[in-house]
């Protein structure tokens, strides 16, 4: 799933925040949110700015598909 298709989710689950709400917690205009969710493209900085303004916690980790270990 892509990570925009997480955020909506979170967007929902959060109460219905719509993206422009969400982008004025993060101090970024909604084009530029807009801009970023279209394109599924996102910086760690800006994911950690979506989990705080969320209320909820970022965890980004490395499995090999192999053995299933996570790094």
């Amino acid at each position: 799933m892509a990570l925009s298709d997480n955020i909506r989710i979170l967007l929902i689950k959060r109460g219905n925040i719509s993206e422009a709400e969400l982008a004025r917690r993060m101090g970024i205009s909604p084009q530029n949110l807009n801009n970023k969710m279209k394109r599924d493209n996102f910086t760690e900085k800006d994911l950690q700015q979506i989990a705080a303004a969320l209320d909820c916690s970022l965890s980004i980790v490395f499995k090999l598909n192999d053995t299933g270990e996570t790094v």
